[in-house]
This record gives structure tokens, sequence and C-alpha cells, in this order.
């Protein structure tokens, strides 16, 4: 299992959501992507994670970009951690059967444990991985970070 690269095609998906709609990858051309891999829901770091990511959505916006949280937890778990966590914006992915699939094509799976590395995925709005940074499991990932990235991905397209 390889670790997606920068430059590659991000692999197209249909994951089902907290709001029990399925969300297709390649529905979002035209719009940057922020894949948030989170090991598991209900975790303190992995909290802390997905609100970082609701907390900041006016600000993704202004970047035309969408995130969304993932994890191999089962839908009906991201539903209620979801709605504890008041998101209102965010939706979080379930990459629950075949257990894992989606994070194992982007290299992210970690076999022995049965969950995801926690990862940031950044994908352009013409489908290429453009930033890929995979995270100590106990480090919440920098979300100024991402829009620095964000931010010179936008300066080099015009």
């Amino acid at each position: 299992m390889k670790l997606i690269a920068i430059g590659d095609t991000a692999p197209n998906f249909s994951l089902e959501d907290n709001h029990e709609q399925f969300i297709n990858l390649s529905n979002y051309r035209g719009k940057n992507i922020l894949l948030s891999w989170h090991p598991l829901a209900w975790t303190p770091i992995c909290t802390d994670q997905m609100r970082s990511l609701e907390n900041n959505w006016d600000k993704f916006q202004k970047l035309n970009t969408i995130p969304f949280g993932i994890s191999v937890d089962a839908q009906p778990s991201k539903k209620v951690w979801a709605t504890a966590l008041v998101l209102e914006h965010l939706n979080i992915l379930a990459d629950f059967w075949p257990h894992g699939k989606v994070t194992q094509d982007y290299g992210l799976f970690v076999e022995k444990d049965g969950t995801s590395q926690r990862a940031n995925v950044l994908i352009d709005e013409n489908g290429i991985v453009k930033w890929v940074k995979v995270y100590p499991p106990n480090q919440l990932p920098d979300i100024n970070e991402v829009f620095q990235i964000l931010s010179n991905m936008r300066l080099a397209v015009k």
C-alpha cells in the first residue's frame, strides 16, 4: 500500500456521510477538497480535528475549498458523533465497508489497527493531489498550515 503522492489523480469514491447521503468526490470538480483523516471518532484529538474544520468553515469557503472528515468508523457512529459535536456544515464520511477501502486507496490504512492514519490530503479543482501530510496519531493537525498551502495553491493558479 503506497501513500498517495503529489501530482496523482485523487481516487474517486462514494461514501456515506453523517447526513445519510452519499458523497462522490467527482461531483466536487471545480472546488478544492481537503480530506482530513482521523483514526477513530469519539477520541479527543479526532474531536478537536473535526471541530477545527467546522470552526473554520467560512475561511475554507473563501478559498473555494470543501473540507471533509473521514475515517473507517461506521455511518451510524459518524451521525451520532457529528450531532454530539454540533457540526452544522462539515460532512464526515464513513469509510466502513468494504472496511477502509478508500483509506487503502490513498495509502493511509493502518492494517494492524484497522484504522486510518491521521492525515490531510488537499486536492485541487481538477482532482489532482496537491499536498499530503501524515501526522503522528497524537498530534492535532495545524489548521493554519492547511490554509497556508491553500493560499499557495491559489497564488499558483493566478
